[in-house]
């Protein structure tokens, strides 16, 4: 196929309750459908109307959903339409292949994070070190290749996550505010690394991604085309970029809109 379409999934095609944003009357709320299950509870939603969109572009694209989720999170999903051949977790750490990570490309991030960035263990010493307990909710590490709290963000200091991402910069790692979520990510671990290994493999000719947080500048940046919903780091900071349409839709509506013209482009590839 010669279009890949690479996605971020949470607050970009998929949405909790808490993120779907409808601001219409109960009346005229979309009808939504359930697209993951966590604790036997329902967690994550798109519309109708997104889940048939996303139903087509699996049969006629290579469709890549691109996530900072470790593999556990995402195999909690399920998407409408056929099962993704490929599938990046981990923001790149890992590239799932019919639904097990590829050895060589696990062997591949690992070299590179080992040569260029300081290790896992000092930036969570840093962070044990200043992270406050009375805003501090929870430490994850993710796969074991980056770090992640969860913060009451009321109490977080204004400044704290500033002064993180200055200390981690010249260590090769970046930091990015998401919600309630402090991600710390080595800089080399990137979802747009995986997506061209993907095109590489598929002989796809042209990239169309999507994507709302700071962590998916590099996957848009990467694309032919891009989308960006009306919400989220990249919307908040107002980044931009010549090929990426900033859509004026934000919550559900935007994962469905995005979708529509995923379905648009795929059939209208560049030349």
């Amino acid at each position: 196929m010669s279009v890949l379409i690479a996605s971020d999934l949470d607050r970009t095609l998929i949405y909790s309750s808490a993120a779907l944003g409808l601001t219409m009357p109960d009346a005229e709320a979309p009808r939504l459908l359930c697209v993951e299950v966590h604790e036997r509870k329902p967690l994550s939603y798109m519309t109708e109307s997104a889940a048939g969109l996303l139903t087509h572009l699996t049969a006629d694209t290579c469709f890549v959903p691109t996530t900072t989720r470790t593999r556990k999170q995402y195999q909690r999903i399920r998407l409408p339409g056929a099962a993704p051949r490929f599938a990046i977790c981990a923001n790149g750490g890992h590239l799932l292949v019919d639904g097990v990570s590829d050895g060589d490309w696990r062997s591949s991030v690992a070299g590179t994070l080992a040569d260029e960035c300081a290790p896992l263990a000092e930036v969570r010493a840093h962070l044990s070190a200043t992270a406050d307990p009375a805003w501090l909710r929870k430490e994850r590490i993710a796969e074991d290749l980056f770090v992640y709290l969860v913060v009451e963000r009321a109490l977080l200091p204004e400044d704290w996550v500033k002064e993180l991402a200055e200390w981690a910069e010249p260590r090769g790692w970046t930091v990015s505010l998401q919600g309630r979520k402090i991600y710390a990510v080595p800089q080399p671990l990137t979802k747009s690394a995986a997506v061209r290994e993907v095109a590489r493999r598929t002989g796809a000719k042209h990239i169309l991604a999507a994507g709302d947080s700071l962590l998916d500048a590099d996957l848009l940046l990467a694309a032919d085309r891009g989308w960006r919903p009306g919400h989220g780091e990249l919307a908040d900071s107002g980044w931009s970029a010549p090929h990426v349409d900033a859509l004026p839709q934000s919550g559900v509506a935007a994962g469905e809109e995005i979708l529509r013209r995923f379905s648009h482009a795929a059939t209208r590839p560049p030349a």
